[in-house]
């Protein structure tokens, strides 16, 4: 009976522990790890606090233009009261003399309020409008973040599914040479090879070994990497739900290689760059603003109590009122030119800004036609390289069947199968250079 219970909670472990290990696994398609990126990733939650920061910026400057309420208190304990020296002819003294006098109590208090009201400040106008484009950069730049996230998932999706592909075919050649050295053996045994074949055939084995070390040592990197853009934890397995055709296939179809077109001007760099240009016009007519009067109203309310008593907050203890309002009016006249220079400056800052933004538009049409080139180059060195690898395979198959018949040598076996490594090493990299190229292409159009 106990022997059972020790069983039962020994397969009580393993059901759970097995639950937990499968909850630890996320499995994504490609549009899934995008979704899942953009609400996790460290860098668009970094975006979306900017962009609350960026909120609370307008906010600041519009409140600077509303009614600004300050209270005060103070308490005073003179230890020494001031003296005054007064002539003595007041006293009766003689002329020439000074009578040493002390003004005041030796306990005051005073507690009140200010209201600041600005009525007209070119600055803050511009301010307000400077304010809102603020808000806009950091959306924009939100919105671009989101795009190197999703670009940066898709990348390294790519790279998992690639590998895994590579990883396949490495394994099915693995289980070949394998088979050939075990066979090679058998016939070594019965004297129909020599032992330099049995070499050979294990030395074949053991490069197949190291080329699935080689490409499982990619496969946890590019996981990683994948996780990382992510934003998930490194302890977290992830598994790809998406195939490699799903994705190859369609780029090599010849419709789907045509230029989708381009729109410069819905570019998210060109848009950032036309509203960092509208910044710089803000700093332009901020500086100009400063040559404009600056006028505000004040209302000042305040009670004052003195005594020679520490205690002046007893009901005998008077407290005198004391209230008044008016207008400030500031008027700038003269400042040596300093005013001109920062309206200089800032308008050859506003300059530069168009000539980026112009710059920009020449960058994206030059990236748009390079990455529509290297999209067609991509898609034309796959289709040479699927049919380089499908022929050295041939190659191989036929090269296997006529060693098991003892038509060639185990040499001419080792460099058929080294030329078709080759053909697939250069299949995978072609294919990880189309999916690179798409994405290029995606982010010249601004997709």
């Amino acid at each position: 009976m106990f022997r059972m219970k020790q069983l039962f909670s020994l397969l009580l472990f393993l059901l759970m522990a097995g639950t937990c290990g499968a909850q630890d696994i996320l499995n994504f398609s490609l549009a899934e790890a995008k979704a899942y990126a953009l609400k996790n990733s460290y860098v668009v939650r970094n975006g979306g606090l900017d962009v609350e920061a960026a909120k609370k910026k307008v906010w600041e400057t519009i409140a600077g233009g509303l009614p600004q309420v300050e209270g005060s208190a103070a308490y005073n304990n003179y230890l020494n009261l001031p003296t005054q020296l007064i002539p003595g002819e007041f006293f009766g003294q003689p002329q020439g003399t000074y009578v040493e006098v002390q003004f005041g109590n030796k306990y005051d208090s005073r507690f009140g309020f200010t209201i600041d009201q600005m009525i007209f400040d070119g600055s803050y106008i511009v301010g307000v409008g400077s304010a809102k484009i603020y808000l806009q950069l950091a959306d924009q730049n939100k919105e671009k973040s989101e795009l190197d996230i999703v670009h940066a998932v898709e990348e390294a999706y790519y790279s998992v599914l690639v590998a895994e592909e590579n990883l396949t075919v490495m394994k099915e050649n693995l289980a070949n040479s394998q088979k050939l050295e075990n066979d090679t053996r058998l016939m070594y045994q019965n004297g129909f090879v020599e032992e330099q074949d049995v070499d050979q055939m294990k030395l074949s084995v053991q490069k197949a070994e190291n080329e699935i070390l080689k490409t499982e040592r990619e496969i946890r990197v590019a996981r990683m990497v994948l996780k990382y853009t992510m934003g998930v934890d490194m302890e977290t397995g992830v598994g790809l739900t998406d195939k490699l055709e799903k994705f190859v296939e369609p780029l090599v179809a010849e419709k789907e290689t045509a230029a989708p077109g381009f729109d410069y001007a819905s570019h998210i760099d060109y848009r950032l760059l036309d509203t960092q240009r509208q910044a710089n016009k803000k700093l332009l007519l901020n500086e100009k603003a400063a040559y404009l009067p600056k006028i505000s109203a004040f209302y000042d309310w305040s009670k004052t109590a003195y005594g020679n008593s520490a205690n002046l907050f007893k009901d005998n203890v008077p407290w005198y009122k004391s209230s008044m309002w008016g207008i400030n009016i500031t008027v700038p006249i003269f400042s040596s030119g300093q005013k001109m220079a920062k309206v200089r400056q800032a308008q050859f800052e506003y300059e530069k800004a168009e000539n980026n933004q112009k710059q920009s538009v020449q960058l994206l049409q030059k990236d748009y036609l390079t990455a529509v080139a290297d999209m067609e180059s991509s898609v034309d060195q796959l289709k040479n390289d699927l049919d380089n690898k499908q022929l050295a395979k041939r190659i191989y198959e036929k090269t296997v069947i006529k060693y098991n018949n003892g038509i060639t040598g185990s040499t001419d076996l080792s460099q058929t199968e080294s030329q078709y490594i080759q053909s697939q090493s250069a299949w995978v990299s072609s294919v990880m250079q189309l999916l690179t190229s798409k994405i290029n292409l995606d982010k010249a159009t601004g997709k």
